[in-house]
């Protein structure tokens, strides 16, 4: 048998895959802090045992930002927790965010050769213990930049794809500023993703290391208001920009009723928790609806964070409405398991097709159709079709809708030359070069593929970095612009 073949075959690992720590479901469904409370010394010990360090880690080819996940894991072997550390950051800024919030299940995990006939290597939850050894112990060094290129980058919007491209672009030795629209850096990951599942002190520890390595922030800055990218270009002397400011136009459903008092997109609603405090009121001055009976219509991971903050802020009922059955929820697996545990209602095979309201304009209930799955669609999910007569009420004083969101047409208004798909988004030669058909402006992210996964976002700024700087250094185009 040859050696690839060997390396084929699982070895049955020593120890099972261990278990995440997390606070109990009925306590944390009345709380924000943070579900899972991490690996300690001993578990990830444990885990990082289970890796058998391959010859040819398949798990690498499954990271989007492509970490050496081979290396930090024997330096965790080896108790070397700082070391592993600076191994993650050669590739990623966020190893404390990617550890929480990215589904290595479907990523790196998904190629780990000890999951084709056991659990595989809990690769997040390893890189999440030494992100959170070193914030708690203190320790490492700052990476050092390259020396100074004298060329100056614009990145538009500092969510996780715009910091990593921040990042690279710092390291590459170029002068890197931020213009962020936000009171606050870190973009979904401030506004999206509620405290429980990721505290915001770690993004911001992550914004400040940026700022170490001397990237400016402008927040309140909103591009195509203040000032255009052909400004930036043309008046302050960027020479090339990045735009990674995501997707978030939020979509509606189009059934009667939903002008109603009480009816929310998810993005309005997180947006008001997370980021502006509004669980905290009256410590945060914002305020936010506690309703007691809510339904939140999607099923992807922002439906599950929505429906469990109504939860944690005093909802009775708590219901998930999705036209297909569980097989086909897109939210991530622990994140449904999460919200089951802690109350959620799943309302499944279910459509809705009409909002309730009274007489002062309040949302009373969100009438729906029963569903049942048809032959596949362009998806590849089978198609949900609906009963006749099937109809039935939902009682709610609050509706909450995820069911995707599109780009802000802002840019295309105010840069011409930027080419829009036919979906809304930005065109690029590819999401490889994240080239626009504009000269000098980059673009990845949510806003070049439509709403997807913080890793993806920075895979794509990490991209963009790299044919940033080709492109700094030679001044050389794609074809087609």
């Amino acid at each position: 048998m040859s050696e690839d073949k060997k390396e084929e075959q699982p070895k049955k690992p020593k120890v099972p895959r261990q278990p995440m720590p997390e606070q109990d479901a009925h306590v944390r469904a009345k709380n924000f802090q943070e579900v899972t409370t991490g690996y300690t010394e001993e578990q990830a010990l444990l885990e990082a045992s289970r890796c058998l360090q391959c010859k040819k880690p398949f798990c690498r080819t499954g990271c989007p930002v492509g970490i050496d996940i081979k290396s930090f894991i024997g330096l965790v072997s080896e108790k070397n927790f700082l070391g592993a550390l600076a191994k993650i950051k050669e590739s990623s800024l966020l190893p404390a965010v990617c550890g929480r919030v990215c589904p290595q299940e479907m990523q790196c995990e998904k190629f780990c050769i000890v999951g084709k006939k056991n659990e595989p290597v809990a690769i997040g939850r390893i890189e999440r213990f030494v992100a959170d050894y070193q914030a708690k112990h203190g320790g490492g060094e700052l990476p050092q930049p390259a020396s100074t290129s004298g060329k100056k980058v614009a990145v538009v919007g500092a969510g996780p794809s715009g910091l990593t491209a921040a990042f690279d672009l710092t390291l590459l030795g170029h002068k890197v500023t931020i213009f962020e629209a936000l009171h606050k850096a870190g973009g979904v990951l401030v506004y999206g993703i509620p405290e429980f599942r990721l505290p915001k002190a770690i993004v911001e520890k992550e914004v400040d290391l940026l700022q170490q390595l001397g990237v400016e922030i402008k927040l309140d800055y909103v591009i195509g208001k203040i000032k255009t990218i052909d400004q930036l270009m043309e008046e302050d002397g960027f020479d090339a920009v990045y735009v990674g400011n995501g997707a978030g136009l939020p979509w509606f459903m189009g059934i009667p009723g939903e002008n109603l008092n009480g009816v929310f997109s998810a993005n309005e609603y997180l947006t008001r928790s997370n980021l502006m405090k509004a669980y905290e009121f009256p410590n945060y001055e914002t305020p936010i609806g506690r309703f007691k009976n809510v339904a939140v219509v999607g099923g992807g991971n922002v439906a599950m964070d929505s429906v469990r903050t109504a939860l944690r802020l005093g909802a009775d009922n708590a219901y998930i409405v999705y036209r297909r059955s569980k097989d086909e929820l897109p939210a991530r697996k622990e994140e449904v398991e999460h919200a089951g545990h802690e109350g959620v209602q799943f309302k499944l095979l279910t459509a809705p097709v009409r909002v309730i309201g009274n007489e002062q304009g309040w949302v009373t209930g969100l009438e729906c159709l029963e569903m049942e799955l048809g032959e596949p669609d362009d998806s590849g999910r089978r198609r949900p079709v609906p009963k006749k007569g099937s109809e039935f009420v939902i009682p709610c004083d609050a509706i909450v809708v995820s069911i995707g969101t599109s780009s802000n047409p802002l840019l295309f208004q105010t840069t011409p030359g930027l080419g829009q798909t036919k979906k809304g988004y930005i065109e690029v030669e590819s999401e490889e070069t994240c080239r626009t058909t504009k000269k000098g402006v980059f673009a990845g992210g949510d806003i070049v593929t439509g709403a997807a996964t913080v890793i993806l976002a920075m895979g794509a700024g990490r991209n963009a970095a790299k044919h940033m700087d080709e492109y700094l250094k030679t001044g050389e185009w794609w074809s087609n612009s």
